[in-house]
């Protein structure tokens, strides 16, 4: 039976790295989190996993089934931004429906999940928006040209959230994740890297939940993590 007296957090890009780990988090600290994701099998398996989780198969790109995940589940008090679309490719080499793609789901699916869930936290006078970033939004190297554009207008335009909704009690950072992540994929990738050469899913959910709690005469816009050995 769902305890619908905790607090309820909502999560986008519920996948087994990074989202996982931070419903994991937000569910040890006695939340009940909504999680959305378009893998519906990989939902429901994290859903009998975790108490007090709830499984929200959904296209965060698409702005009415997003309207629709967000109405299920009700007022969250934490929301984390943690879905991404990315590409890799030159401006010659990736078409411009990728571009959108990605556009749709770093930008565009922000931009609706605050008009979704903010106004209830401004009502509160309360509540926090954590959005999980990269380095790509403060560089457009060459082969970043179907993901970077997208990522620094999701950095902007978190910023023009915090300062909107900063005076009105709602917290909002960027978190930047300058790291490999600690995933299986990563590893066969680079599989003669020694492990601190990664960054932990349950360290980057450590973060994210500690933006999410920072007191309130001292909180954070940009953040960054990044393991000690990390070149930048």
């Amino acid at each position: 039976m769902m305890d619908t007296t905790k607090p309820l957090a909502l999560v986008t890009g519920v996948g087994p790295g990074t989202g996982a780990s931070v419903v994991r988090r937000f569910a040890a600290a006695g939340y009940r989190v909504a999680m959305l994701a378009r893998d519906a099998q990989r939902l429901a398996a994290l859903e009998q996993e975790i108490a007090d989780s709830i499984a929200v198969p959904c296209d965060v790109s698409d702005p009415i089934a997003l309207e629709q995940a967000v109405a299920r589940v009700g007022n969250p008090g934490v929301v984390v931004h943690n879905a991404v679309g990315g590409a890799f490719g030159t401006f010659r080499q990736i078409d411009a429906e990728t571009l959108q793609r990605n556009f749709e789901i770093n930008a565009m699916a922000l931009f609706h999940l605050a008009r979704l869930t903010t106004p209830a936290m401004v009502e509160a006078g309360k509540g926090a928006l954590i959005v999980t970033g990269n380095t790509a939004s403060q560089r457009g190297r060459a082969a970043f040209a179907g993901f970077a554009p997208t990522k620094a207008a999701q950095r902007i335009l978190a910023e023009s959230l915090a300062r909107d909704l900063g005076p009105k009690g709602v917290h909002v950072a960027y978190l930047i994740i300058d790291a490999a992540i600690d995933v299986p994929w990563q590893r066969t990738l680079q599989p003669d890297k020694p492990d601190d050469f990664f960054c932990s899913p349950a360290s980057i959910a450590d973060e994210v939940f500690h933006l999410a709690h920072q007191p309130r005469d001292a909180w954070s816009f940009l953040a960054e993590v990044r393991p000690y050995n990390e070149q930048w």
